[in-house]
């Protein structure tokens, strides 16, 4: 199947979950997950119709950047860990980070995003299953906290949701505890209304799991290989 079919079969699974949990598909937003595709199939999903990617990269996503400015009103979320060092390229090239996952990063974001003269939309990434090997904030952890509570003095960046890579398991009716736990996270720190600090997006789910995602709350889906095949 082409890039184009594959979009159309993964928008109508979005559809049917979104019924299936009694919401509106255009709840959800499909996010084009782009890391190590070549810049002309990711053109490929833009004359598709998709205008939302996310990069897991800074470096690779720079150099494809150079042959995609075209794409006037695509959109360009960075959703892989992100070092510090990082930052400054990260505000050239993203409109937002959906993987802050520290005090440190979101102040060195903020610094960046300032010199650049922009304000970037940001999720917090937690690690709602306690895997060491990733990133993320723990949910209730004091990390987290902090975060939340640097939101007003962040100027440059907007808090806009949560963000979580759960366990991987070959079921995924498996994920749903976890997507569970991070949209209860998401609806207690709503609760608080804390200043500079919107819940409006949860971003859960990929290919192999974002139906389940979806039942379970998610308004941002990041889908790779069931838009553009097993990655190489």
């Amino acid at each position: 199947m082409s890039i184009a079919e594959n979009i159309a079969q993964v928008r109508e699974r979005i559809d049917a979950a979104a019924r299936r949990a009694g919401r509106k598909p255009e709840e959800i937003s499909l996010m084009a997950a782009t890391k190590t595709v070549p810049p002309e199939r990711i053109r490929e999903a833009y004359n598709a119709g998709v205008r939302l990617f996310g990069e897991n990269r800074v470096r690779d996503f720079a150099d494809k950047a150079k042959l995609l400015r075209d794409l006037a009103d695509a959109e360009w979320h960075m959703i892989g860990h992100l070092q510090t060092n990082k930052t400054a390229k990260a505000a050239e090239f993203f409109a937002a980070v959906d993987s802050v996952d520290s005090l440190r990063l979101a102040h060195k974001l903020n610094e960046s995003a300032q010199l650049f003269g922009k304000k970037m939309a940001v999720l917090l990434e937690v690690n709602v299953g306690g895997e060491v090997a990733k990133s993320g904030v723990a949910p209730g952890s004091s990390e987290l906290e902090d975060l939340l509570q640097a939101a007003p003095q962040l100027t440059s960046l907007e808090f806009h949701g949560l963000m979580t890579i759960p366990p991987f398991t070959e079921d995924p009716q498996q994920a749903r505890p976890y997507f569970r736990r991070l949209r209860d996270l998401q609806t207690q720190i709503a609760a608080r209304r804390l200043p500079a600090v919107r819940m409006d997006v949860l971003s859960l789910g990929m290919s192999h799991d974002f139906e389940v995602a979806i039942e379970e709350g998610s308004t941002c889906v990041r889908v790779g290989t069931a838009i553009f095949g097993e990655r190489t």
